[in-house]
């Protein structure tokens, strides 16, 4: 990889020459394009009304990570070659080569998502040779980055991410450092895809992948005023990405400004791979016309909408004042957008009965966590420096399910886990699990069917995000919806008084994405409740700590 110096001056080198294509073309500045907040139709639209070229964007959006990332940390590594890959697009357009449907456009993956030629750390100081320990660097692409790239989406970077995507906040002890929430510094940026969370939010890239087992897509879009869709699982592949889950719950999905981008970013990640058999269950089950073709104004009329209640989930079925306050607002919203609200549908359905007791987070599903690590980094290649989970922890010296290890919180819970880390190469027993997705289905079906509902809408976290440092994020739905794979769409709803970002999240069934996007489209369209930062910091504030 370039030295940063070298990259710098490069980026600088193209964002000083516009690229056109052709003779007695306007010529516009750099100063005259505007990539805040912009659409991936109306980049399009500027690619074929000739306005601006892909490497001419692409250095824009480089130039402002340049200028305003060391003050929010978004990511764990740069693509080098991101201005040559837009030159590329470039040249095959003037071509007149039949292009992607993101062809052009700059986006951005977790770090957990592998990127041939770049580290995939995990967050984790041992797997980053700039942290001091060593390289994990896969030899192909996952299966979402090779359709990003078959899409001609041009990837600038990999974003930051707590140790082992394990938290559902921030991602302070990533070994990168702090990543900051695009929209106030102090506030959490959500995690664990909190470095696309704020890449996103702070326009640089125009869409970005996350991945969720129990969050990690919807909290860091709740938490920076996104959409966010956390698909069915099996619907997009996560064959080459470092799991939590990977069997059971483990889901990719879009992060972006509006409804339209994710959907059209979701068209280019869904469907049957040969690299991850569960996605044969994808077929049949993505629409005709694409998941941007359902997307209308008045999608919500004569839709009946199932709400938060205590059906639900004990601890959660009482809001706060504040969220209950912005919940009615929306609620409101909604039905005056036709929508008809049905009250608590899972009251006496024993739906509450198959989550912990306390209310807390449900792990379970994580059961196989080491069987997929184990998995994913035999998949790595030949080159790569270790093949099995033995391998790995035998280099860095930590049994990472062990007392002290990253992920011995893990297997406190789990007692399969418990066992099957010692012998990671070994399909641990999931049958308790899969009962378990059975149970949560089949109440899950009965409710809607016997409610005659569409879709459910709740908030998508609990309380407003807090502190960067101290707080914690419980959303009403991570658990049952990745227990179940439910799919859900969050979208901006405004904001709560103090500021923060108020968002909803859209829940349906197995397959409903199409639904529920349409849903939040007409919702986004009537409300515009996305906020946009106001502006971007350029001094550090307190405890800014990153890696250098």
């Amino acid at each position: 990889m370039e030295s940063n110096i070298t990259n710098r001056k490069r980026i600088l080198s193209s964002v000083a020459t516009a690229i056109f294509f052709g003779v007695g073309i306007p010529c516009v500045t750099n100063a005259e394009i505007d990539i805040r907040e912009l659409s991936i139709p109306e980049i399009e639209r500027a690619f074929y009304n000739r306005t601006y070229t892909s490497e001419q964007l692409t250095g824009l959006f480089l130039a402002r990570i340049e200028k305003f990332n060391p003050y929010y940390n978004a990511f764990t590594a740069m693509n080098s070659k991101a201005l040559d890959e837009a030159r590329d697009i470039d040249r095959r357009r003037k071509a007149g080569e039949q292009l992607g449907p993101l062809a052009g456009i700059p986006v951005v993956v977790k770090d957990t998502m592998d990127m041939a030629g770049l580290p995939s750390t995990a967050g984790y100081a041992p797997l980053s040779s700039r942290a001091g320990g060593f390289d994990l660097i896969p030899e192909k692409d996952s299966a979402v980055v090779q359709r990003l790239r078959a899409a001609g989406a041009i990837i600038l970077a990999k974003t930051n991410v707590p140790v082992f995507s394990g938290n559902p906040a921030n991602a302070n002890d990533s070994w990168a450092g702090v990543t900051y929430n695009a929209l106030n510094r102090s506030w959490s940026p959500g995690g664990s895809s909190a470095g696309t969370g704020t890449a996103v939010a702070a326009n640089f890239a125009v869409v970005g992948l996350a991945e969720e087992t129990g969050g990690s897509i919807q909290n860091p879009a709740g938490a920076q005023s996104l959409v966010g869709i956390k698909p069915t699982f099996g619907l997009v592949p996560n064959s080459g990405v470092i799991p939590q889950a990977g069997s059971t719950r483990d889901v990719v999905g879009p992060i972006a400004r509006t409804v339209r981008d994710a959907a059209m970013t979701l068209d280019v990640l869904a469907g049957y791979t040969l690299e991850d058999p569960k996605t044969t269950a994808a077929f049949g089950n993505i629409p005709q016309g694409g998941y941007t073709s359902g997307l209308q104004v008045g999608a919500l009329k004569g839709k009946r909408i199932g709400l938060l209640g205590p059906g639900w989930s004990v601890t959660l079925g009482k809001l706060p004042p504040q969220t209950k306050a912005q919940y009615r607002k929306a609620i409101a919203q909604i039905e005056a957008l036709g929508a008809i609200a049905v009250v608590d549908p899972f009251a006496g359905s024993g739906f509450v009965s198959l989550a912990p007791a306390d209310g807390s987070y449900d792990p379970r599903g994580s059961d196989a966590h080491a069987y997929d690590l184990d998995l994913y980094l035999k998949n790595l290649g030949e080159s790569a420096v270790v093949h099995s989970l033995d391998e790995l922890q035998v280099k860095i010296g930590v049994n990472l399910f062990e007392k002290g290890g990253p992920l011995d919180y893990y297997a406190e819970q789990l007692p399969i886990l418990q066992q099957s880390y010692k012998k990671p190469g070994i399909a641990p027993d999931l049958s308790d699990f899969t009962q378990l997705r059975e149970n949560y289905l089949r109440v899950f079906n009965q409710v809607m069917d016997e409610n005659n509902l569409d879709a459910l809408v709740f908030p998508q976290m609990v309380e407003p995000v807090g502190d960067v440092y101290e707080s914690f994020i419980e959303s009403t739905s991570s658990s049952p919806i990745n227990i179940a794979g439910v799919p859900g769409v969050v979208v901006p709803s405004g904001a709560y008084p103090g500021g923060q970002p108020f968002s909803l999240i859209f829940i349906g069934r197995l397959w409903s994405e199409g639904q529920l996007q349409a849903y939040a489209f007409d919702y986004e369209h009537a409300v515009k409740g996305r906020l946009v930062p106001a502006s971007l910091a350029t001094t550090p504030g307190p405890k800014s700590e990153q890696f250098n």
